[in-house]
Formats: C-alpha cells, sequence, structure tokens
C-alpha cells in the first residue's frame, strides 16, 4: 500500500482539477473572502481559534505585491465585519522579500498596522532556507518597533534551535512546526534534515526552552505521539494554558483536534482560501502520500 501510495503522489498532476477541486473541500475554505468567513464562524463558535492564509505563490514583481496587500486588506475588513477574531498567516516572499527587502517590510508594517487597528493578530511564516535569515531580520525589526506579531521556525533546521534560544530571551511569540519544504540536497547537508521522526527532539526540546523562557508557544504538529509528550510535559511542569496553543490544519486529524480542545487545550486551526487553491491542493496531497493513494484510487474508480 506503501508504494502505490507514493506512485499515486507523483501522478497527481495527471489527475484532472474537477477530482482535485472536490477533495480539495476538506482543505481549504474556499476561493473566495465569502467562502472563508462561512468556513471560520462555525470553528470560532465550536470554540476554536483560526489562522488564515491566502494562498499564493511568492510575489515576482511590485505589481503581485500590490495586490497580495490589497487581499489582506480585504480580510481584514472582513474579519472585522463578521466579528471574529483571526491571526493573519504572513510569508515575507509574497510581499517581495526575495526583491525588495525594504519595500516588504514596509507593506508588511502597513498590514500589521490596519490588522492590530481591527483586533486581528498576525504571525509571520517560514518558508525555504533561503528566506530563513532575511524573515527573522524582517520579524526583529517589526518586534522592535512594537508590532503585535508571532514568528514561526521549523524544527527540521538545524539552526532552529540556536533562533529558538535568542527568539526565548526576547519572550516572542513563536509557532514551532516541523517543517515542509523539499529542500534542495545542499541545503539539507547543511541545514535540514528529512528524517521526520529525527525531528521530534528539536521540536519537543524548543517548544519546551521556550515556555520555560516565557515564551507563547503554538504548537503546530498532527503528530499525535508528539502531542502526547508534550501535554504530559506541560501537565508535569504546570504550564498554564495561557502559555500555548495546539495548531492543526484545516480538514486534517480532526479527532485528535476535537479530543484536544474537550480536553480544555486551546486549539487554533490554520485555514487556507484564495485563488490558488489547486497548487496548494496538489503540495499537501504530495506531502501525503495517504490522501495522494486515495485521491488516485477515486480518480481510477472514475471519481
Amino acid at each position: 500500500m506503501r508504494i502505490f501510495n507514493t506512485m499515486a503522489a507523483r501522478a497527481i498532476p495527471l489527475v484532472p482539477r474537477s477530482l482535485i477541486r472536490q477533495i480539495s473541500r476538506r482543505y481549504i475554505a474556499g476561493a473566495t473572502l465569502a467562502e472563508l468567513i462561512d468556513r471560520v464562524r462555525p470553528l470560532h463558535a465550536a470554540g476554536y481559534r483560526t489562522t488564515i492564509d491566502v494562498l499564493g505563490e511568492a510575489a515576482a514583481s511590485p505589481a503581485e505585491v500590490t495586490a497580495t496587500a490589497a487581499e489582506y486588506l480585504a480580510l481584514i475588513d472582513a474579519l472585522h465585519a463578521g466579528g471574529l477574531r483571526a491571526e493573519l498567516s504572513i510569508k515575507p516572499s509574497a510581499f517581495g522579500l526575495r526583491f525588495d527587502a525594504t519595500g516588504c517590510a514596509t507593506q508588511v508594517r502597513t498590514i500589521l498596522d490596519v490588522a492590530a487597528a481591527h483586533g486581528v493578530t498576525a504571525c509571520i511564516d517560514m518558508e525555504d532556507t533561503s528566506c530563513t535569515q532575511p524573515t527573522l531580520d524582517l520579524f526583529a525589526q517589526l518586534e522592535a518597533d512594537g508590532c503585535d506579531v508571532g514568528i514561526a521556525l521549523q524544527a527540521y533546521l538545524k539552526r532552529s534551535d540556536s533562533d529558538a534560544a535568542a527568539l526565548g530571551q526576547r519572550r516572542s511569540r513563536v509557532r514551532i512546526c516541523k517543517g515542509i519544504y523539499a529542500e534542495a540536497d545542499a541545503h539539507l547537508v547543511a541545514g535540514a534534515s528529512r528524517d521526520r521522526g529525527a525531528i521530534n527532539g528539536p521540536f519537543m526540546r524548543q517548544v519546551t526552552n521556550l515556555l520555560r523562557a516565557g515564551s507563547f508557544v503554538g504548537i503546530a504538529t498532527h503528530d499525535e505521539a508528539l502531542i502526547d509528550a508534550l501535554v504530559a510535559w506541560i501537565d508535569r511542569e504546570r504550564v498554564d494554558a495561557s502559555r500555548f496553543e495546539f495548531q492543526m490544519l484545516l480538514g486534517v486529524c480532526e479527532p485528535l483536534r476535537e479530543r484536544l480542545r474537550a480536553s480544555g487545550f486551546p486549539v487554533r486551526v490554520y485555514v487556507p482560501y484564495g485563488q490558488d487553491w489547486y497548487g496548494y491542493s496538489t503540495r499537501r496531497i504530495k506531502e501525503n502520500p495517504r490522501i495522494a493513494g486515495y485521491v488516485l484510487r477515486a480518480w481510477l474508480r472514475g471519481g
């Protein structure tokens, strides 16, 4: 079965877009703001927090940056109008980090200022290793300016222990995730690991060290064994629930998500939406061969 699923992941580009769209409805709120609000509202009513991700690739021009900024401003307005206190996920590359770091900082600061005025928080997301240091530099600048913003770290990067220590000294708000980017081999040798099991140790270490340092920590994983180990540590150390939250992707491991919420832990759901639903869906399916196998079997059966 594992071999079939792996082969299925490689065959995803051949699957009709209509089937990918059907599968994606579980993992993506929709293509429009109206669809997003309809999906987020019941999550809040059920007691979950949410982070909103505007789908899209890295900006390649100032015009694309302007369009992305406009979408974020419209999103903030829609959340405010709907009375929804959500969080924004901000990818610096979408605001021009790769070709204009100064302009990126200006755009992101504008978004953060408008968000704060409307009761919306934000977290700077982490991308591939070419963006790691520029993203941390951007975050440090925004944090020093007094912006209400958090930062994501990827536990699969070998540098993340030292980055977490530096952020802990400042008591920054930090989201720890395993990391999903398929790094080039040269980067892997120097900076990242593909061994998912080996990442659990650094993940646990970074979360616990940050909590000890006084940071607020977003624990972003679907690994049940890792979550149980962290819950045991949190209970043993008597860490107050106001100091952390668990974070999970929309449509993924919903029984585990519900178990955590029912146990009284704060849980945030990461909710993507936007016109790039196809690109996001195929990336997520390729990352999870089990889902890829399901999609391919559905296609072979005629949908």
